[in-house]
């Protein structure tokens, strides 16, 4: 039996602990590889649920809009500011900025609600067989118009006719309808327009006459819009497409023969709550508001006319022309009626409803149409 020598115990020791440390840097080395698993795992799961979460997120939240906000009705601020600024009053909480300061006190100024600035037209009304007996006499027929692209504003009349829910023939009333409100959304348009050329020769100028600023400082004024601000003057004086105004008096007089077409020459259905005006049959017994009454036709599109380029609720109208008018000047009423949704409390199914009505009766055969001069100095001015 061999002997064992001090230096094969001192051997053989060494190499024991020499094993055992091998077997723990093993041992620690699978539990870091053991930790970097389990922390690229806890990585890649969160990594998974905040992805899910940013896809999840817009579709939960267009559910709730559709589902919960489409329910709300909303309120028709517009027609609240509108009446206050026709009785000069500013609401204390209106802070709201439009492409500029803004100040409403003098808009409505040279527009009285009841008429009083058309007080020297003919308020007459005649009945619907004189009305299209007129028309048939001078020639005057929607046909004509879409040809010629011409309407003679001579054919505006103050009032519709009280006969226009007895025209049982759709396409007859609807004529009709037309053909007593074109010549005035057509006169109205052409005042802005020729406004807004002589707003531009002014700009063009190096320097401008005493005129010229009385003028502009008038239009200041009529536009809501402070002093030396003519950059949101540009942007508010401008035109309403013909369509566009049409499918909205069409919409809120079912197309001529409502209570308040009929009786206070609201073709477009702006409120009022302290002047004189007609109460909706529905409106519940602790409402106030009325629907405002016009002496005659004209004075309520030039009101339309002048809400829709004053108020805060169709500043993304107005920049929606603006912008229409820089890429192609020619103005498309099918997007810009989808900036009225705060016109009405039904919101975006009003614009909708718009859209068909313009589609559907061709009302855009009618946003190039100009009116007939009667002098070769109006006919240069167009």
């Amino acid at each position: 039996m061999a002997k064992k020598n001090r230096n094969d115990a001192v051997f053989v020791k060494p190499i024991s602990s020499k094993l055992d440390l091998t077997k723990k840097k093993s041992k620690k080395s699978d539990n870091i590889k053991l930790e970097n698993y389990k922390s690229f795992y806890k990585i890649f799961a969160v990594s998974v649920f905040v992805i899910f979460s940013f896809y999840l997120i817009p579709i939960t939240s267009g559910y709730f809009y559709e589902n919960i906000n489409s329910k709300k009705v909303t309120e028709n601020q517009s027609k609240k500011k509108f009446e206050l600024t026709l009785s000069n009053k500013i609401l204390e909480t209106d802070t709201e900025k439009d492409e500029g300061e803004i100040n409403l006190e003098s808009v409505f100024k040279d527009i009285d609600v009841f008429g009083s600035d058309e007080e020297n037209s003919n308020t007459s009304r005649l009945s619907a067989a004189t009305i299209q007996q007129l028309f048939e006499d001078t020639n005057y027929n929607l046909k004509k118009v879409k040809q010629t692209k011409l309407v003679n504003i001579g054919n505006s009349l103050d009032h519709l006719p009280e006969e226009m829910k007895m025209i049982e023939n759709t396409s007859k009333r609807k004529d009709l309808f037309i053909q007593i409100v074109l010549p005035l959304i057509i006169e109205e348009n052409t005042k802005i327009r020729l406004d807004r050329k002589k707003l531009f020769v002014i700009l063009n100028k190096n320097n401008n006459t005493k005129e010229d600023q009385d003028w502009l400082k008038s239009k200041f004024k009529q536009y809501g819009v402070n002093s030396n601000d003519l950059s949101t003057l540009k942007i508010r004086m401008d035109e309403v497409p013909v369509s566009m105004a049409l499918a909205q008096a069409a919409k809120e007089t079912g197309w001529g023969t409502s209570r308040f077409a009929q009786q206070g020459n609201a073709l477009f259905g702006q409120w009022t709550w302290t002047g004189e005006g007609i109460k909706p049959a529905a409106a519940q017994n602790d409402t106030t508001h009325k629907v405002a009454k016009f002496k005659v036709l004209k004075a309520s599109v030039k009101a339309y006319l002048r809400n829709l380029n004053t108020h805060s609720s169709y500043k993304n109208f107005r920049r929606e022309r603006a912008i229409q008018r820089d890429n192609q000047e020619k103005l498309n009423s099918l997007e810009l009626v989808k900036f009225l949704d705060k016109y009405a409390e039904t919101g975006i199914e009003y614009t909708v409803i718009l859209k068909k009505i313009i589609e559907q009766n061709s009302l855009t055969d009618f946003d190039d149409v100009k009116i007939l001069p009667t002098t070769q100095k109006l006919k240069n001015l167009i």
